[in-house]
C-alpha cells in the first residue's frame, strides 16, 4: 500500500461529463464510508490500473489522497462496460486500518507449470474462494496452495493451510480445499493391450 492514488474532486455529474472524463484518461468515482461524507471524484486511469495490478484484489487496501488528505480505502465496486470491459466507475470505501476486515480471496494452485497434463488433470480445486479475516495491512491477496503438496497429501483442508501472520481463514478446519485423484493406469503412456 506504499503507492498513493491521487483523486480530484469537483467533477460534474451525468453521462456526458463522465464520458468526457473517460476520453481524457480519467475514471469517475466516489469515496464513502468510515464517517466520511460521500464525495464524487475522478482518478487517473493509468494510476488506477497500476493500483489494481499492484493490489491484485479488491480486498487490497489502496491509499487514496483526496484534497491533500490520505484515506485508507478498499475498492468496493468497479463498474465495467459490458463488451469492451473498460472501467466506467469505481467506488472507494474508506476503512479504519486498525479494524479487522472480512474479504473473499481466491485460492490459487501454484507450481502447476512443471506438471504434465495427466498429473495436472488429477488436481481438483474444491474451494475457489475462502473468507479471510485480517487488518488491511495484513490481508493477503490470495491463498496459495502448492500443487506438489496436494499431490503428496491427496487432500488439503483449511487446517493444513499456512496463512500469513495476522490473517485467519473463516471456515471449518475440516473443509476440503483441494484434492488429487488417483493416477490413471494408462497415465504412463503404456498400452496395456
Amino acid at each position: 500500500m506504499s503507492q498513493v492514488l491521487v483523486a480530484a474532486t469537483g467533477r460534474t455529474h451525468g453521462s456526458r461529463p463522465s464520458g468526457r472524463l473517460r476520453r481524457e484518461g480519467s475514471v469517475p468515482g466516489v469515496l464513502y464510508g468510515n464517517g466520511l461524507e460521500t464525495t464524487s471524484l475522478e482518478v487517473d486511469w493509468p494510476s488506477l490500473r497500476r493500483a489494481l495490478n499492484d493490489g491484485g484484489a479488491a480486498a487490497a487496501p489502496v491509499n487514496l489522497r483526496v484534497n491533500g488528505v490520505d484515506h485508507v480505502t478498499i475498492i468496493k465496486e468497479i463498474q465495467r462496460h459490458p463488451v469492451r470491459r473498460d472501467v466506467l466507475h469505481v467506488d472507494f470505501m474508506a476503512i479504519d486500518p486498525d479494524v479487522i476486515l472480512r474479504s473473499v480471496l481466491p485460492v490459487v494452485l501454484t507450481g502447476t507449470e512443471e506438471l504434465s497434463p495427466s498429473t495436472l488433470a488429477r488436481l481438483a480445486l474444491v474451494c475457489a474462494t475462502l473468507e479471510v479475516d485480517a487488518k488491511p495491512a495484513a490481508m493477503p491477496l490470495e491463498i496459495p496452495i502448492a500443487a506438489e503438496t496436494v499431490l503428496t497429501a491427496g487432500v488439503v483442508r483449511v487446517r493444513d493451510l499456512q496463512m500469513p501472520a495476522g490473517s485467519v481463514i473463516v471456515a471449518n478446519g475440516a473443509t476440503v480445499v483441494a484434492s488429487a485423484g488417483a493416477a490413471d493406469a494408462d497415465a504412463d503412456g503404456v498400452d496395456e493391450a
